[in-house]
């Protein structure tokens, strides 16, 4: 896992470290000095804690005037033991949406498994983007598949088109607004 990078290609749009709305504004990374893990296996320094032992993440774009964040996380999204959508709530994405961040992008290809508790944070979440939305991207089968049986789908729009998206050859700006068209079809806005 130390090899997984957060996606770096979109440095020249965006870097959460030296935007000061950013939650991760001021931080310095090592190239070299590996100081997290997810179980047994270090991880790329690149990647940003949230408090949380087994999920980290990177914020790749956040852009103020249209609204929106693209995050890309890497690890096991575990509510039941460590409670990890509440340090993703309450050290990131409330921070955002102070900022008036209301559409989220998480990009989940790196989310190895999902461990569910209750929805209490996914519906404050839900309810705090009011006309926006949450969009997960390229998660595995079966995390989405975890997400339904515990009726995360309710508060997020994932599956379908949105898991198989190559956000990768798109700039922040287009891959937010294929997303966002996307989202728009589903919703039947």
């Amino acid at each position: 896992m130390h090899a997984i990078e957060p996606h770096f290609r979109w440095r020249d749009y965006y870097v959460a470290s030296e935007d000061v709305r950013s939650p991760f504004y001021g931080r310095i990374y090592s190239e070299f000095e590996f100081t997290h893990a997810i179980y047994d296996h270090l991880i790329h320094p690149q990647w940003d804690e949230i408090e949380s032992p087994t999920l980290f993440i990177k914020i790749l774009m956040a852009d103020y005037d249209e609204g929106y964040a693209i995050i890309e996380l890497i690890g096991e999204w575990n509510d039941l033991l460590h409670n990890d959508i509440m340090y993703l709530k309450r050290n990131i994405i409330d921070e955002l949406i102070h900022e008036r961040i209301n559409k989220f992008i998480l990009i989940g290809e790196n989310v190895l498994n999902f461990h569910y508790s209750d929805d209490s944070y996914y519906e404050e979440w839900f309810e705090d983007v009011e006309d926006g939305w949450i969009a997960f991207i390229n998660f595995r089968e079966h995390v989405i598949q975890d997400f339904e049986a515990a009726n995360i789908d309710y508060y997020v729009i994932s599956g379908g088109r949105l898991n198989d998206v190559s956000w990768r050859t798109y700039s922040p700006q287009n891959f937010y607004e294929k997303v966002s068209s996307m989202v728009t079809l589903r919703l039947g806005m």
